[in-house]
């Protein structure tokens, strides 16, 4: 889905321009719809990342950088956070200055799924809520795979509506209320907040969205799934090996 179903434009566009618009206030935001989970799924990435090592690492859909300075702190990585929105990537250099990693991190803009890179270059990539904005899943995971090293890792951060009924109607009108009212208030982008709402809902979670990743040729792959937002939600962690 597009976030604006009534323009012609195309959804990778849209979701550029989206993010172009809220990006200032993004960051508090997303403090206060994840009451500061956030941060702890960060640390998650980097737990299960450093376990392999990995020096090459991509970190796409970056954002304003959050997940790519989490992984900064794997001893020998350099990392590239890539993303379609340069203003989000503007505010994630000031971050990365800030911190004094410019030597460890580079921010580029950039497509998804068409990545200019070599097959075979990176050890790890990484996706934070990102795979839903494709214009093309398909294209999009099948890129990743192509420049991973073979034994390479890809973990993916997503959420999925819950399978329980009552933890259900309670996510449903968490999000469907709350979120986009967040969202129309401190960003004045009621619109934003509504797709990215829905497209979470419409996103092909648990053994669904693994089967998509097999189609994409990746061999092995592991769910590991967590409640969030006080039983309101759930998070997903794709771990996928090539």
């Amino acid at each position: 889905m597009k976030p604006n179903q009534q323009l012609e434009t195309s959804k990778k566009i849209q979701v550029q321009d989206m993010f172009n618009a809220i990006s200032i206030e993004y960051d508090f935001i997303n403090k206060l719809l994840t009451f500061g989970n956030d941060i702890k799924w960060r640390k998650r990435i980097y737990k299960i990342a450093k376990a392999n090592s990995p020096k090459k690492i991509l970190d796409i859909a970056t954002g304003t950088a959050d997940i790519a300075l989490e992984l900064s702190k794997i001893e020998g990585s350099t990392i590239i956070g890539l993303d379609i929105s340069e203003k989000m990537l503007d505010i994630g250099r000031k971050k990365i200055l800030k911190k004094n990693l410019s030597n460890k991190i580079t921010l580029v803009s950039g497509d998804a799924e068409n990545l200019n890179y070599p097959s075979g270059h990176f050890d790890l990539v990484t996706i934070g809520f990102g795979v839903r904005n494709f214009q093309n899943l398909i294209k999009g995971l099948k890129e990743s795979n192509r420049i991973l090293k073979k034994n390479g890792k890809l973990i993916i951060l997503e959420s999925s509506v819950p399978q329980n009924s009552i933890i259900k109607f309670l996510y449903f009108m968490f999000s469907r209320a709350f979120v986009p009212f967040i969202g129309s208030i401190f960003s004045k982008n009621r619109l934003a907040y509504n797709y990215l709402q829905k497209s979470a809902e419409k996103f092909p979670c648990g053994h669904v969205f693994v089967s998509i990743l097999k189609e994409c040729g990746f061999k092995t792959i592991y769910i590991s799934l967590k409640f969030i937002y006080l039983f309101l939600d759930e998070l997903l962690t794709f771990i996928s090996f090539f």
